[in-house]
């Protein structure tokens, strides 16, 4: 079966970017996929620093961390935007779990696999410029971007308490989360 991990890089209570990463998952479940949802903040990390590596090895968080993105194929990932880029927290838990372990292949938590991004704000352009320097950074990871990424605008008003209910919004992250789940199956 195939495994798709979703997270999202906001840890902030009634985030938005979590609330459509949820959405999409339940549309790589309905698909057919093993879906794991996380939440970063479960995954506590130092900020990355090569000599503190080399002294104390790679965090407990860390190692977790990238232990998921190593066994499952494929991935959900939503992105606040931060000043046209993504926040620290995921650029972290990214930087940590590129590092290359005793007996591992060089990026094995992302080469060969598959993601589908998005990104949501309550502004006019959803988050579309994250999802630019997001996909670039997972590509040269060597991790599969899916073209269909979704920006979702004005979030705010397509949602009840933390709740996506427009249904447009609703069948779009859906099939995006399908859509993930499809490719990672084909490629596994």
């Amino acid at each position: 079966m195939t495994k798709i991990l979703a997270f999202a890089g906001s840890t902030r209570k009634g985030s938005f970017n979590q609330a459509i990463m949820k959405v999409a998952a339940e549309g790589a479940r309905e698909a057919g996929a093993e879906v794991t949802v996380i939440d970063l903040a479960d995954y506590q990390m130092p900020l990355f620093n090569e000599d503190e590596e080399a002294e104390f090895g790679m965090p407990e968080k860390a190692q977790e961390f990238k232990e998921l993105l190593i066994s499952h194929d494929g991935f959900l990932i939503a992105s606040p935007e931060y000043n046209s880029s993504y926040p620290a927290l995921l650029k972290n838990a990214i930087d940590w779990a590129s590092r290359m372990g005793e007996g591992e292949k060089p990026l094995q938590a992302y080469r060969g696999k598959v993601a589908g991004i998005m990104a949501a704000s309550a502004g006019g352009l959803g988050g579309m410029r994250v999802l630019v320097v997001l996909r670039m950074l997972l590509e040269n990871l060597g991790t599969m971007v899916l073209p269909n990424q979704k920006a979702i605008a004005k979030v705010n008003t397509l949602m009840e308490d933390g709740v996506i209910t427009d249904e447009k919004t609703i069948k779009q992250l859906k099939n995006l989360g399908k859509e993930t789940a499809e490719l990672a199956d084909k490629l596994s």
